[in-house]
């Protein structure tokens, strides 16, 4: 609360008071007759627990507030408000079109799309002199905005250290300027309130209760393992990068010539394109080595290529990389770009193009292709999985992890998230199936208090 930064994130573990902090944050400046604060959740039945806050709160720290539950708006003595949102779906931010708020906070943050957030960015404005302009977000990990909230907060820096990122306007009269905005992530854990183990002394045993996943996020805060999470099997080890062991993501090496190549493809234009490189070995298994991902560097934001310029850029990726050149290729792709109802295929395109790129159209059998990478991913009794990726492939390693159920389609992952690159794996996987391991190996954390990874050692505790 007492952050300079224009953003700040707090959230990680359960229990730390996030949500009152932020309703509290909002009374700020409401003492200014202009004032306008705004307090988001994804839906209006989740705001309940929110406006029940306020009526503690509120009413005490300035004595005549009145709420309108219509409006779903607090009205101050001076004249400032402070509303209470929802934004369902993405379109719903439309709402807030022409409005302005001094203060807007995001309750749950990583149940909102980077679209939704980067839009209310907007609406973040002075509603007149004297007003501090900033926003302010609390959240747990999971979710369907997980992956772009850990990419905005969580990885660039240490919790409490300022994330600097500098942005080029070009003004009226064609010079350029620089202005830096910071934002910050600040970690919550159940130990920032100590009111709440005072009251309810079993809080923590009832989180360290939970199944596993749930368990590391909202006890310890973990970012790599969250509940609604799809590829749970997953482990990026650095210790094992080079002996290939109990991690999904390994070291370059070199390929060998009689190896099978795929190259799998997910047409994007608004959204992300993604090309990925695999090889195949005698085993059967599956190496990831490199991919070639069209984002403009801002969350699932595409770079609006035609079909013939991003088959220029994946041949020309293809003719420099020594591992590619000369390489027989077997490019498979999402049926959809097979299309004619609307004029001259996607894939006509790039066949046409001066790279002459052409494609199979893949099986896109979304949850038989979702079991092959769960397939793929489980270890054998050495430690070895059916599919490994070269650390040089960094959105594969940012993506895939965060990927989320969908709420409605339970058993598939939500199309909502960045799941390019899911997709056109799954293509190649789907050209190179395998059957169920027989007994497939979780890897263990690091730190659980089980680990049965040769040369670890085994620790049981009765309760």
């Amino acid at each position: 609360m007492a952050r300079s930064e224009p953003e700040a994130l707090y959230g990680g573990a359960a229990g730390g008071g996030k949500s009152d902090a932020l309703v509290v944050e909002a009374l700020r400046q409401a003492h200014i007759p202009h004032y306008r604060g705004l307090i988001l959740r994804k839906t209006f039945p989740q705001l309940t627990d929110l406006v029940d806050k306020s009526m503690n709160y509120y009413p005490r720290a300035f004595p005549g507030a009145q709420y309108n539950a219509t409006a779903h708006v607090w009205v101050f003595p001076s004249g400032a408000k402070i509303y209470f949102g929802a934004m369902q779906y993405t379109k719903d931010r439309t709402n807030y079109q022409g409005k302005a708020f001094d203060f807007i906070g995001f309750d749950e943050l990583t149940h909102f799309a980077w679209e939704e957030y980067s839009y209310m960015m907007s609406r973040n404005r002075p509603t007149g002199p004297g007003t501090r302009v900033y926003l302010r977000a609390t959240t747990n990990p999971g979710g369907v905005g997980h992956g772009w909230v850990k990419e905005r907060f969580i990885t660039p820096a240490p919790p409490g250290t300022p994330i600097l990122e500098e942005y080029k306007v070009r003004m009226p009269d064609g010079t350029q300027r620089t202005y830096t905005r910071a934002r910050v992530f600040i970690q919550s854990t159940v130990f920032d309130n100590p009111a709440l183990l005072a009251n309810d002394p079993d809080y923590l045993a009832n989180l360290a209760a939970l199944p596993e996943a749930e368990k590391q996020a909202l006890l310890y805060g973990s970012w790599d393992s969250f509940s609604g999470q799809v590829f749970t099997e997953w482990r990026n080890d650095p210790e094992h990068y080079r002996d290939q062991r109990w991690t999904h993501v390994i070291e370059p090496f070199a390929i060998p010539a009689h190896w099978r190549i795929w190259r799998g493809y997910d047409f994007g234009f608004s959204r992300p394109f993604s090309v990925g490189w695999y090889a195949v070995d005698e085993e059967g298994r599956i190496y990831r080595i490199k991919e070639l991902y069209g984002s403009t560097g801002r969350p699932n934001e595409g770079l609006r290529l035609d079909p013939v310029e991003q088959a220029r850029r994946i041949r020309e990726a293809e003719q420099n990389d020594p591992q590619l050149r000369g390489r027989v290729i077997r490019g498979v792709a999402d049926p959809a770009i097979f299309d004619e109802s609307r004029g001259e295929s996607i894939a006509d395109m790039m066949a046409r193009s001066p790279g002459r790129l052409h494609w199979t159209a893949a099986d896109n059998t979304r949850l038989a292709g979702k079991m092959q990478l769960h397939y793929r991913l489980a270890f054998d009794g050495e430690g070895r999985p059916m599919f490994q990726v070269f650390r040089t492939c960094k959105h594969f390693v940012r993506t895939i992890p965060a990927l989320v159920y969908d709420e409605s389609n339970v058993e598939d992952v939500d199309t909502r998230q960045e799941d390019h690159i899911y997709d056109e794996c799954r293509y190649v996987l789907m050209e190179n199936p395998i059957t169920p391991p027989a007994r497939p190996c979780p890897a263990a954390a690091p730190d659980d208090p089980l680990d049965l990874r040769p040369g670890r050692k085994a620790v049981f505790y009765r309760i």
